[in-house]
């Protein structure tokens, strides 16, 4: 199953965080399946790590790279058709990284995983 990793869920699951749900620990964990993330989601954490408002174990050009090999996830590239997707969004949702992955998960026509009940207005299945 091929789906859309929100920024947080990510990150939760790389820290093993408890806040991250069973559901999406074991989808992620599952080696039949084809976890993405958005080059938006590396953005977000690159603008954060250098505002100071996220601190990561190591730092973000190793941790990173090391995540994603690790747990096999694929880095979704933004596209053109992604952005025009962004355009005609209704603005249930302001942030613009999230208005981003709703947008993809539209276009590539797969779920989201994350708990953010904001997503579950745009005609997406949202995961969590």
């Amino acid at each position: 199953m091929r789906f859309l990793l929100d920024t947080h869920t990510f990150l939760w699951f790389s820290a093993a965080d408890p806040n991250l749900s069973s559901t999406a620990y074991g989808l992620i964990a599952d080696p039949t399946n084809q976890p993405l993330l958005s080059a938006g989601s590396l953005w977000e954490i690159a603008i954060k790590v250098s505002l100071g408002k996220l601190q990561l174990g190591q730092p973000f050009e190793m941790l990173i790279p090391q995540q994603l090999q690790s747990i096999g996830i694929q880095v979704l590239p933004i596209t053109v058709e992604h952005l025009t997707q962004v355009s005609i969004l209704p603005f249930h949702h302001r942030d613009p990284f999230d208005r981003l992955f709703i947008a993809q998960a539209i276009f590539e026509q797969i779920p989201i995983v994350g708990r953010d009940s904001a997503f579950d207005d745009y005609s997406i299945a949202r995961i969590w």
